[in-house]
């Protein structure tokens, strides 16, 4: 099968009541090159015709730094990406896999040492005591089937709405609301899948949303877990899905945190006013 040509564009504005003598910006936003996703071609511009660094983060993921060296009010970003990505099988694994001897490789402590990142709780990934126990793997079901549980147990405990969470939303009030976005069933899914002993992370990216997907219209969240004997596989619970064509990965972390679009440190003083954009399209 032909891999797909994807054409992705980001836009970013920002209005400042008052003069800006000083900012920082980090974003986060390229798509990665892995067996899926190759031929990356990059355009970035600033309306300020500021210097653009490219450089690498903790992860191995590349970012895009700006460092205006003018005072502003308005500044505008725009990114165009281009590449080719072909679609993978979810299910390209052994399906005799001993499942008592997956549990017990979770158990053992040379993998929690070398998963130990992605098995500890976080700030957007910490269960109050009397939620850790919301959803507990069947030992006589394999691994993957109690994920792909998982995934299907979150995607129908959330409602997927917009404007009631924000990125600074944490679990405790996820579990109460039971209403939020891609980033909100993404932590729970990662709280969840640690708490059964899966190193889980957290991946932004963008979706194709022509196939009728829920998401963000500006990122997309999903999760990637281990397997023992498998590896690493992706689980979209806001959209009750395995990771596919569809899935245009930008980077993994431990939480939102990692994995955030755009940072930055703004000198100024008043309000701001933000607004992102982004298009996907896809051409066979």
């Amino acid at each position: 099968m032909m891999p797909n040509k994807y054409e992705i564009t980001y836009t970013a504005e920002n209005h400042y009541d008052h003069w800006v003598y000083d900012a920082y910006w980090q974003f986060l936003i390229i798509p990665m090159e892995n067996q899926s996703q190759f031929g990356v071609e990059i355009e970035f511009y600033n309306s300020l015709y500021a210097n653009i660094e490219y450089s690498t983060n903790g992860y191995g993921f590349k970012t895009i730094r700006i460092h205006p060296k003018k005072k502003f009010d308005n500044i505008s970003f725009k990114a165009n990406f281009e590449f080719f990505k072909k679609e993978e099988n979810p299910f390209n694994f052994p399906l005799d896999l001993d499942i008592f001897k997956g549990y017990q490789m979770l158990k053992k402590l040379d993998f929690k040492i070398c998963f130990e990142r992605f098995l500890k709780a976080t700030q957007f990934t910490q269960l109050e005591k009397a939620h850790e126990t919301m959803f507990i793997f069947d030992p006589k079901t394999s691994i993957f089937d109690n994920l792909q549980a998982l995934n299907d147990w979150t995607f129908k405990f959330i409602q997927f709405k917009t404007g009631v969470t924000d990125v600074d939303t944490l679990l405790t009030e996820i579990v109460l609301k039971k209403q939020g976005v891609c980033q909100d069933f993404t932590h729970l899914f990662c709280a969840l899948a640690r708490k059964n002993g899966v190193p889980t992370r957290y991946v932004s990216g963008y979706l194709n949303q022509g196939s009728g997907f829920f998401g963000d219209s500006q990122m997309h969240a999903w999760a990637e877990a281990y397997i023992p004997e498998i590896g690493w596989k992706g689980f979209d619970p806001t959209n009750n899905i395995l990771a596919n064509i569809n899935h245009i990965k930008v980077c993994h972390g431990k939480d939102y945190n990692d994995c955030a679009p755009l940072k930055g440190v703004v000198y100024s003083q008043g309000r701001n006013q933000t607004s992102h954009t982004v298009t996907v399209q896809s051409q066979q």
